[in-house]
């Protein structure tokens, strides 16, 4: 099935990114802002970069929906708030306001683990309200793959969900006004890419070239059977070969859409990353190092982290490369010029900042495309399913061992424990997969403490289902030391446990000898290398995803139960209640020496 619905894909996405005519976008009928006398030599041209918004339409709660800025006269910083898709369109207006020839990127993840407004509907709305934003082309990321290339395809195309079906009667989804770009995923099957590979947008005979790709570890970090049937290809060596491509059409105005990003050196979002030591570092820094000279920008993501850098491209020359952050809080204002008798980017005159989504004023249109989705959503989001006596925090939490992540360990655990359900001994929860927090605070009408199923399919939107299988004592031990050696040697990914599970985690180690091998207890025991036990995970850690090949490889035994959100509203269901709620759990099962 998906494979026939990839070779379609391919069949339109080549024709249409290899045809400058037939890909232009949405043409213009302006002249824009000339420089150079009179000759019009060149013309003023703006891109609107944003990425990682992941379906969030309404303002995000908390420090999910804050960004933080430096005040650079004094060095100090404040946290502000920023987020939500009405506002997002009004700054996106606002900002083409005096710019006639400005086109709108993004870089990935703009769909995936979505709050529930989104995430119920399949991200539908979210793409309906991307094409009322005026996105006019969009790399993918890898949480556009979490429910499969198929469905991948049909946000594009359009087409009502082949379960669940239209929502509203009598109105069929549409699909994306804008391309969805992934030039590095091929169908194993035909080698070519399911996607269009790149797209030419055209502005009053101005010519940009995008080339869209997501990052080739993206099997590792999503579910097995969202990747299957498809193949990830190096970022560079791609995006290399398909500006050969647009060269070989004329375009040599080219801007990369790379869902693969940076760590910046500070946490604020207009810090000067140029005039800072060591102001960006990470994967990206690599990446752009080898993308070919001909590419003018490198628009990027992933990380969620907000930077505007240059960084040096093969030739040494500087080449500006840059992050939004993430949920739609900020968005960058590139401006540069284009030499009509080149055909070229000036690359000295490319200038770019990121701009806070401020919530001052909404987009009417926007509002009224929330309000009809949340008609729908309302009767389930508002769902009251626990009740906490304070936050319990999981995204936002620094610690190795989140609050969060004990509670839901716990749930998956308690509810694959009865010998019916999988007979599990203990669980574990990748922290990557805890999207959210649980607040104390109302976010709605239901009052303060009151946790509603809105709120909890914030923090497990991905609905993976849970895994039981057969594991060794000492196949135990290596998932464990798997979390700081291998893949995961240089930014360590610390699993959740379930309550009975301890060790000793020494960071003044390297490698696997962090893991003290003889703290290791269950239920205060020492786990037996050559004994069974029962112990679960979700789909996506069964898979091998974060570098847990252990699992994929060693498990035997599987039992595949119910999904991870069923387990975490059944236990909050179970444990708290108006008269009695759910306290934070202590974090007491890893011990951190450093």
């Amino acid at each position: 099935m998906i494979a026939s619905a990839v070779a379609v894909a391919f069949t339109a996405g080549v024709f249409a990114a290899s045809t400058p005519a037939a890909s232009g976008g949405t043409a213009h009928n302006d002249t824009g802002r000339h420089h150079s006398g009179g000759d019009n030599r060149t013309v003023d041209l703006q891109l609107l970069a944003i990425n990682d918004f992941h379906g969030n339409l309404e303002p995000p709660q908390g420090s999910s929906g804050e960004v933080t800025e430096l005040d650079p006269a004094t060095g100090t910083t404040k946290a502000v708030k920023a987020g939500g898709v009405e506002y997002l369109a009004t700054s996106l207006r606002n900002a083409r306001n005096g710019n006639k020839n400005s086109i709108t990127v993004a870089a990935g993840d703009m769909v995936g683990a979505s709050p529930l407004l989104s995430g119920l509907f399949h991200d539908e709305p979210t793409i309906e309200a991307l094409n009322k934003v005026g996105l006019d082309v969009a790399g993918v990321g890898n949480h556009e793959f979490d429910e499969g290339a198929a469905e991948l395809l049909r946000l594009e195309k359009g087409g009502c969900h082949p379960v669940d079906g239209c929502y509203t009667e009598g109105r069929e989804f549409k699909g994306a006004d804008f391309p969805l770009l992934a030039a590095n995923v091929l169908s194993e099957k035909t080698k070519r890419p399911i996607l269009a590979p790149y797209w030419i947008e055209e502005r009053q005979g101005v010519k940009v070239g995008f080339v869209g790709v997501t990052l080739e570890g993206t099997p590792n970090i999503v579910t097995a059977e969202g990747v299957k049937g498809l193949e990830f290809r190096d970022e560079v060596e791609t995006i290399n070969t398909y500006t050969r491509a647009l060269k070989k059409q004329g375009v040599k105005a080219i801007v990369a859409l790379v869902h693969e990003g940076g760590l910046p050196a500070s946490s604020a979002y207009n810090y000067d990353c140029d005039g800072t030591p060591n102001g960006i570092s990470g994967p990206i820094v690599d990446i752009a190092k080898g993308i070919d000279p001909e590419v003018d920008a490198v628009i990027t993501g992933h990380t969620h982290q907000a930077y505007v850098c240059t960084i040096p491209d093969p030739s040494g020359r500087p080449r500006m490369v840059t992050s939004a952050s993430s949920f739609g809080r900020l968005y960058t204002d590139l401006d540069m010029r284009y030499d009509r008798r080149t055909g070229d980017i000036v690359r000295t005159s490319v200038k770019a900042a990121n701009h806070v989504v401020v919530r001052t004023q909404a987009a009417t249109d926007l509002t009224q495309l929330l309000t009809d989705w949340k008609k729908l959503a309302d009767p389930v989001a508002n769902r009251p399913f626990g009740y906490i006596t304070a936050d319990i925090d999981g995204r936002r939490s620094t610690a190795y061992e989140k609050p969060l992540g004990n509670v839901i360990a716990d749930a998956q655990l308690e509810g694959l424990a009865p010998a019916d359900k999988g007979g599990a001994q203990l669980a574990f929860m990748n922290p990557g997969g805890i999207r959210g927090d649980l607040v104390h605070a109302a976010s709605g009408n239901e009052g303060n403490g009151v946790v509603t199923y809105g709120e909890a399919f914030a923090v497990q939107p991905f609905t993976n289902m849970m895994n039981v299988m057969d594991l060794t004592g000492a196949q135990i031990l290596t998932v464990l030391q798997q979390q700081v050696s291998g893949v995961n040697a240089a930014s360590i990914k610390i699993l959740q446990v379930s309550k009975g599970l301890t060790y000793t985690l020494d960071l003044t180690k390297t490698g696997a000898d962090r893991i003290v091998a003889d703290s290791v207890r269950l239920n205060g025991a020492p786990l037996a290398p050559a004994a069974t036990y029962r112990v679960a995970m979700n789909e996506f850690l069964g898979g091998g995803g974060d570098g847990f090949p252990v699992f994929r490889d060693e498990g035997k035994n599987k039992l595949v139960g119910p999904s991870d959100l069923d387990l975490f509203t059944a236990y909050l269901a179970a444990h708290s209640s108006a008269a009695s709620p759910l306290a934070p759990p202590a974090q007491d099962r890893i011990t951190v020496v450093q």
